[in-house]
């Protein structure tokens, strides 16, 4: 029975990953003040060159900055629209999905149902960590995995030592709070979103590459299957705080596989009600979410457009 849990809390660890990488992702780029709502185009992106430049190198590192290209590039083009053209911020990030989705269709087409190559499916293998990864039921879960959930661990922990103690994140938050008095302070507010919107950018397409180079292990149309909008949907759970990402990243992992589980078991539930349960807990996750308070608010300037004229 153990083993069992064991196993099945390995693969929510795994299926969580997408959504670990998407939503710090949003996270960072909230808390510059901005709502990217292309989420799921950046994932699709990176998820479709990162397959692409891997299926034409053999070699996960090109792969792995293809991916993160991909995710820079949607992500530059919100915020040329949004920052230094002011546009509205949810239509931008809606018209980046579809911009994503229609462009990882067309890149797509000549890649779909091959195989990922085998040096990047040997490089990207669960790889024990020694001593750690032999602490019983926690280590095999944890530490026996591959490196893209390691990296996963160290972005939670460096995002939030980034956003919490130092002067650069500090920065960060006073610019999603206030920017006219960031840019009194003499931060440069522009540089300051430019610059996180594209890390958050990056992050997203790391997101999309775990799923085709890894989980997937295969080019598909629309492979993402609706994680980016959950990944928008996660940062409100997680307060717009790194360290809360991880949480709600893996029970939306689990929720994603439960039905292998159920199966498992012989338990007959339609497919159809299985598949609508991310999207149910979604919608549970943002009711709770309304209960504004002091710790869990958003940032005060989120989705506003900053004109220095009017500080």
């Amino acid at each position: 029975m153990e083993s069992g849990l064991v196993l099945f809390l390995t693969q929510v660890i795994r299926a969580g990953t997408p959504l670990l990488f998407a939503t710090l992702g949003e996270t960072i780029t909230e808390r510059a003040g901005n709502t990217n709502l292309g989420v799921e185009g950046m994932m699709l992106m990176g998820a479709v060159i990162g397959f692409k430049v891997g299926l034409a190198t053999s070699n996960p590192a090109l792969a792995i900055l293809g991916a993160i290209a991909a995710g820079v590039l949607g992500s530059l083009i919100y915020a040329f629209l949004t920052v230094t053209l002011r546009a509205n911020q949810v239509v931008s990030g809606l018209s980046l999905t579809i911009f994503g989705t229609g462009f990882a269709g067309f890149v797509g087409k000549e890649i779909a149902s091959k195989p990922v190559p085998a040096s990047i499916k040997s490089f990207f293998a669960p790889v024990k960590i020694p001593i750690i990864g032999d602490i019983p039921f926690i280590g095999p879960i944890l530490f026996n995995q591959d490196v893209f959930i390691y990296a996963g661990y160290i972005l939670i922990i460096a995002s939030g030592i980034y956003l919490y103690k130092t002067r650069l994140g500090l920065n960060l938050r006073a610019v999603g709070e206030n920017p006219g008095a960031a840019d009194a302070a003499g931060v440069k507010v522009s540089l300051n979103k430019y610059v996180h919107i594209l890390m958050g950018g990056a992050l997203c397409g790391l997101g999309g590459a775990y799923m085709s180079l890894v989980y997937v292990g295969a080019w598909k149309e629309n492979i993402t299957a609706g994680k980016g909008w959950i990944a928008v949907a996660l940062v409100i759970f997680a307060t717009w705080n790194p360290y809360k990402v991880i949480a709600g990243s893996y029970f939306f992992g689990g929720l994603d596989i439960i039905g292998f589980r159920l199966q498992k078991f012989n338990i007959s539930i339609s497919q159809n009600i299985i598949d609508m349960l991310p999207y149910t807990a979604t919608i549970v996750v943002l009711i709770i979410a309304l209960r504004k308070s002091k710790e869990n608010a958003p940032p005060q300037a989120l989705g506003n457009a900053y004109f220095r004229e009017e500080r």
